[in-house]
């Protein structure tokens, strides 16, 4: 039942609803774990920002049972998270979890570090992702403590243990792992978890599809487009785990990742060459992209991130 329901997400239009209450009452996840393709797990989390009532579980915490031990992808917003999702991983299996993997250095990523630190278990990130929790962690914490309030309670600041700068690879037991850093993309460190014996890919903030992407001041749009022709295009995965949203394909993530990118850019380069300001450039149409979640409080900055970038480019 499990895999009829993971393959009818994939064929699933990419729609989705914010307001949608959370789906997992009496647990801080948004969503209890599914199990994506045999032996791979992911806890779903909201497609809008991160909020009190859903704990900060806006992301996909993913999970690995090898055969000798359990691999998770993402610490989580907050300690409660973390926690959450260890209870629910040592109902589905007695393997003891072994690595932690942090897709990147925002706080969904890292602050539930904490948890799994607690636990000693290993925590691997990559070096930027790294470098930029350090540099941030402090405000990171804040702005999770602002909006989960009680929720924070138990969340420090505990960066990753291990770090790596191209690649990792990961042999246990009955999986071959490739963590991997395939260049610029949404933020610093961006890491992918591919399995290739399996075929699919742990996307982190590569890729998108359910929600609109995030474009922040030092986001390089260009580059991340070209890290995705050249690199992540290569992988052929046959199934995705994004960083945000239900398990999906290549066609969906490309259509919400890299053709919103191509198609915001173009809007701007025109807006440029017909001599238009930033003021206006907030404006540009992204009507296409107006179903996706999180549009009301994405589009018009990334269209002002854009503008900035292209100006001078």
């Amino acid at each position: 039942m499990r895999l009829i329901l993971a393959f009818l997400a994939l064929a699933a239009p990419a729609f989705a609803e914010q307001d949608i209450a959370d789906q997992y009452p009496g647990s801080p996840l948004y969503q209890k774990p599914v199990e994506v393709i045999p032996h791979v797990w992911s806890a779903i989390g909201a497609t809008a920002p991160p909020t009190y009532e859903n704990s900060g579980h806006n992301n996909n915490l993913s999970f690995i049972i090898t055969g000798d031990g359990v691999i998770v992808i993402n610490g989580g917003a907050a300690y409660i998270l973390a926690k959450a999702l260890h209870q629910e991983i040592m109902e589905i299996t007695d393997q003891p979890v072994k690595l932690v993997i942090d897709e990147n250095g925002q706080g969904h990523a890292m602050l539930g570090n904490s948890y799994w630190a607690e636990q000693g278990v290993p925590i691997l990130a990559h070096v930027d992702a790294a470098h930029e929790f350090e540099d941030r962690g402090p405000q990171i914490l804040e702005g999770m403590q602002r909006y989960n309030r009680d929720k924070a309670e138990g969340t420090s600041l505990a960066g990753p243990t291990e770090t790596f700068e191209d690649k990792r690879v990961i042999e246990m037991g009955d999986f071959t792992i490739e963590v991997l850093h395939l260049g610029p993309a949404h933020s610093p460190g961006d890491t992918q978890v591919w399995l290739p014996e399996q075929s699919l890919v742990i996307a982190g903030d590569m890729a998108f599809h359910e929600r609109m992407l995030p474009i922040f001041p030092d986001t390089i749009t260009y580059d991340w487009l070209e890290t995705w022709d050249t690199e992540f295009e290569a992988l052929g995965a046959t199934y995705v785990i994004p960083g945000h949203g239900h398990p999906t394909n290549m066609a969906q993530v490309r259509r919400y990742t890299r053709d919103y990118l191509i198609y915001l850019r173009a809007k701007i380069r025109a807006h440029l060459d017909d001599g238009g300001s930033l003021d206006d450039a907030y404006y540009v149409d992204q009507s296409p992209y107006a179903h996706l979640d999180t549009y009301e409080e994405l589009a018009t900055r990334n269209a002002g991130y854009v503008y900035a970038e292209m100006e001078f480019e």
